[in-house]
């Protein structure tokens, strides 16, 4: 099946839904290549990027999920790479 490369960028406001967050990350471990995390204590949010490679319409079942939850912003770019799984 043709995969897309894409990275995923996560801004959390609201540090009560990080464990839906990293629920939802668990269900597609498989497919992640792998994740940054940067706390930024000083305006109390948490900035991660999540390195994926997966079909294009399970990149975006996920980023749409994160987006859904309360206080989480979600936003993705494609490489322009495709790729075969």
């Amino acid at each position: 099946m043709e995969t897309r490369i894409a990275i995923i960028a996560i801004i959390v406001e609201k540090p009560e839904s990080v464990e839906k967050l990293n629920a939802l990350l668990h269900e597609y471990a498989e497919y992640i290549i792998g994740r940054m995390g940067i706390p930024y204590r000083e305006r109390r949010i948490s900035i991660i990027s999540i390195a994926i490679d997966a079909p294009h319409n399970t990149i975006s079942a996920l980023s749409g999920k994160i987006g859904r939850l309360p206080g989480i912003n979600a936003k993705t770019v494609y490489s322009n790479l495709g790729g075969n799984a």
